[in-house]
């Protein structure tokens, strides 16, 4: 592990995101709350907030880290037959948060192919993604378009 002992305490933020994409009977499964194993887009919220309080355990050397806030939100896109999961993870601590929310985003489109795949063994999970971050030494970053 990196040495962070030196480094300042300072408000930390990282959003990302990722997409599934998946065939249109599927979408409408979610959609609608109907789908076997039940609310698809609660247990991947849920999913989500452990996967990022998690990190460490998962990601070698990557600092244990204490979240003040985890927060998950879904974009349904019935033309294209996806959901994209955003989140947001913050804390204020002496490094990042970034591995903590593409986790989080991570083991939420898990958790809904999980789910689905059942249904639809061809969903694809794709563009998973750093958003933006904030705080540190290193400053402000966001991602372009």
């Amino acid at each position: 592990m990196v040495d962070v002992g030196a480094k300042t305490e300072t408000a930390r933020r990282a959003r990302a995101s990722g997409r599934i994409r998946m065939q249109p009977s599927t979408f409408a499964l979610i959609e609608s709350g109907s789908a076997k194993k039940g609310d698809v887009l609660g247990v991947a919220r849920i999913a989500a907030i452990q996967a990022a309080k998690h990190t460490a355990d998962l990601i070698p050397l990557c600092h244990p880290i204490a979240l003040t806030r985890v927060a998950v939100e879904f974009t349904l896109d019935a033309a294209h037959a996806s959901v994209t999961c955003t989140t947001t993870a913050e804390t204020f601590g002496r490094t990042g948060v970034e591995m903590e929310a593409l986790t989080a985003a991570s083991a939420a489109l898990l958790t809904i192919y999980d789910m689905c795949k059942a249904v639809d063994r061809g969903m694809v999970i794709e563009e998973i993604r750093l958003l933006e971050k904030a705080g540190g030494k290193s400053g402000h970053w966001q991602s372009g378009p």
